[in-house]
Formats: structure tokens, C-alpha cells, sequence
């Protein structure tokens, strides 16, 4: 059974982080992810305004993977509502939820096994901090200390998860920042 009380934080502090978005709450693609996340359920976040980006935030990791309170959800950026996007984050929840040694974390890679969206030459995410929605926004908090930290997938090349292996996290990062990329286009040049 899904712990209401983590949902309900996480709507919570997305309204909170978020203001003004529409959120809706939806279910995953159909398929195995209930054997592992009963109730998984992804947050739907309409942009802000035109052009925007939209959000899907993964609600049912924190429940299955917790450990003395302590879990991870997961946070995509997009820039359109497409059903690809829905299949993303709930096979990322089904990894991370699997045996132990699968857990993500800030730093690790994960391939997708297609491309991101369209012909992208994005076909990994990275596991990031969630850098463009602020420091408040990583970190859930509710009743008696429990937590979930949410962190970002973000679409990354092939070569930039060889560079990321042979150079560090914080180069590629770097790399990212000189080139001023826009995470959600999926057209966008590799920057390794």
C-alpha cells in the first residue's frame, strides 16, 4: 500500500516549489512496475507559461527504496507531454527499485535503450542534481524527519557518458555550462 503521507508531502512541496502549476497525478505505463512500486504514480507538471517545460516527477520510489525514512524520487524534463516521457520515468522507477546494487544516485548513467524523443541523439540520462529548479526543490521533507531527495534525469549523449566515465562529473558538468545547453531540446549538440 502507498504511503499517503509521503504522496501527499511530495504534491505538497512540488505546489510549494512550483507555484501555479496545473499537477496532475497519473499512472505509469502499464507493465511490472507495480510488482515493485505498488501505487506508482507520476506528478504531471504543465508549464508555467509557453514554451515552458514539462515536469514528471515520480511519486512510489521513496516508499519501496527507504531507508530510515531516507529515499529518492525522480524528476523529468521535457519539452512536450508525450507518453514517452510517462515510459521514462516509470522504467527509471522499475531500475532503481529493483535489487539494491541498482539504487541511483547523483552522478551514475542510465541507458534508455532508444532515443530520448524524436531522433535525439540522447540515449542516456544522467542522475543530476536538479539544477534549474532551485536548492529547495531537491529536498521533500515531512513529519518526524523523513525525506525524499528528488534528482533529475537529464538526456545525455553517449559521448558525454564516456566523458563523464574518463573525465568526472563536475568537468562534464562544466562542459554543460560553457555550452550554455538547453537540457530539454532535443536537438541539441553533444558537448563532448
Amino acid at each position: 500500500m502507498p504511503d499517503t503521507a509521503a504522496r501527499t508531502a511530495l504534491l505538497d512541496h512540488l505546489r510549494r516549489t512550483l507555484p501555479g502549476r496545473v499537477i496532475d497525478e497519473v499512472a505509469g505505463v502499464d507493465g511490472p512496475i507495480e510488482d515493485r512500486v505498488p501505487g506508482f504514480r507520476v506528478f504531471r507538471i504543465h508549464p508555467a507559461y509557453p514554451g515552458d517545460w514539462w515536469l514528471y516527477v515520480t511519486s512510489g520510489c521513496w516508499e519501496a527504496t527507504q531507508q530510515n525514512g531516507h529515499g529518492t524520487e525522480f524528476l523529468l524534463a521535457a519539452p512536450r507531454d508525450e507518453w514517452v516521457n510517462l515510459e521514462s520515468v516509470t522504467v527509471n522507477a522499475y531500475y532503481h527499485c529493483g535489487p539494491e546494487h541498482q539504487r541511483l544516485d547523483v552522478g551514475h548513467t542510465v541507458p534508455i535503450g532508444r532515443p530520448w524523443i524524436d531522433d535525439s541523439d540522447c540515449d542516456h540520462y544522467l542522475v543530476s542534481l536538479p539544477y534549474p529548479f532551485g536548492p529547495d526543490f531537491e529536498v521533500c521533507e515531512w513529519g518526524g524527519g523523513a525525506h525524499a531527495r528528488i534528482l533529475w534525469l537529464l538526456p545525455i549523449t553517449e559521448a558525454e557518458k564516456v566523458f563523464r566515465r574518463e573525465r568526472g562529473l563536475e568537468a562534464l558538468e562544466v562542459r554543460f555550462d560553457e555550452h550554455e545547453i538547453d537540457p530539454v531540446d532535443p536537438e541539441r549538440a553533444s558537448v563532448a
